[in-house]
């Protein structure tokens, strides 16, 4: 139960942040990623500050026996590019393209109440389950 209360409130956080940062807004996204239009350089602020505080905090972080609320870490373990990983990613950049959101993101948008959210929401659930329906299929 307390993982539970620990994980709502640290979703409730990120999607404040997220919202106060810009990224629930897919024109602010949509004009980051136009390079080579009228680019909208604000959200590397966002993203450096993100991975700045990452690459800080791990640093301490990894030097604890284990996580607070969990019996150990779990880390990635493959360190080899594949083709599921080139076409994950390349999946991922394009629905970010088009419309201008990632997971997190378009989850905390569904605060505005917009319809266009709740499909694109329900489209990355489809999206995530069929895949994991496909992987579960093939064998190893």
């Amino acid at each position: 139960m307390k993982n539970a209360i620990v994980a709502i409130l640290a979703g409730i956080l990120f999607g404040i942040g997220l919202t106060m940062s810009g990224m629930t807004d897919t024109a602010k996204v949509i004009g980051f990623l136009d390079l080579f239009g009228e680019w909208d350089p604000s959200l590397v602020f966002v993203m450096g500050f993100g991975v700045a505080t990452t690459l800080i905090s791990f640093k301490f972080i990894l030097r604890r026996p284990h996580p607070i609320f969990a019996e150990r870490f779990y880390l990635p373990t493959k360190t080899n590019i594949d083709y599921r990983l080139v076409l994950g990613s390349a999946l991922f950049g394009i629905g970010w393209g088009l419309y201008g959101y990632c997971p997190g993101p378009a989850i905390a948008s569904l605060t505005y109440g917009e319809p266009e959210n709740f499909i694109f929401v329900a489209a990355l659930i489809i999206g995530s389950v069929s895949q994991r329906l496909l992987m579960d299929r093939q064998p190893s």
